[in-house]
């Protein structure tokens, strides 16, 4: 069963496509990871199919709802988590988390066990309390991933999640991704590393100047 789909979806900055029309789909249970050189339109992809840059043609789907057309239904079912995410300059890290539980409907009681647990097993208990502008870029990663694992969701997209963690952190995000995908979720992540591929069994798709294309 799918759970993303996007129909002819292409992205033009100026006159440069860096984007070529494409269709995607990624089903229920699925880790998929997007190889590439730099600038081959990874990010461009990932951007447009997690609702933060406009396509210049297509559409995209989230469990059925379009991303645009029906856009909370659609964001409420998807996370996309960059590489250096960005956070509210007014909140600290747990009230991140709180904001971010309470727009999804999750119980109190369920997320202080879950924020708790969460951000002890990242190394990030400690810091609850402090403003995330003022973590390291390994610390704003890792909450980034928290904030999407706090809540259900049905895609994750992720834009080199493993680029600023410590190995052991490294780990821990490999078993979390493979909970989500028995859970049903479908992950789709950018990555130079072909020993995440393997750690999951993760299908690799390949993009070259805006081009995309299955390496299997």
């Amino acid at each position: 069963m799918s759970v993303l789909e996007a129909r002819n979806l292409s992205h033009r900055f100026g006159r440069n496509e860096v984007l070529q029309r494409t269709d995607i789909t990624l089903n229920a249970g699925s880790i998929t990871m997007l190889v590439g050189q730099n600038g081959s339109g990874k990010t461009t992809l990932l951007r447009c199919l997690g609702g933060l840059l406009r396509p210049t043609t297509g559409n995209v789907a989230i469990d059925g709802y379009d991303l645009y057309a029906d856009e909370r239904e659609a964001k409420r079912r998807l996370a996309l988590v960059s590489d250096v995410p960005h956070f509210y300059l007014e909140l600290n890290a747990w009230e991140h988390l709180r904001f971010i539980a309470l727009a999804h409907g999750i119980d109190e009681d369920v997320f202080e066990e879950d924020a708790g647990l969460l951000l002890d097993e990242f190394g990030l208990w400690a810091s609850r309390y402090q403003f995330p502008h003022k973590f390291s870029r390994g610390m704003r990663l890792k909450l980034g991933l928290i904030t999407a694992l706090i809540r259900p969701i049905s895609v994750l997209l992720l834009d080199e999640p493993s680029s600023a963690l410590d190995p052991d952190s490294v780990d821990l995000l490999l078993d979390k991704l493979i909970d989500l995908r028995a859970n049903g979720a479908a992950v789709l992540f950018t990555s130079h590393s072909p020993d995440l591929a393997a750690a999951l069994d993760a299908t690799t798709w390949q993009m070259q100047d805006g081009i995309l294309a299955t390496a299997d």
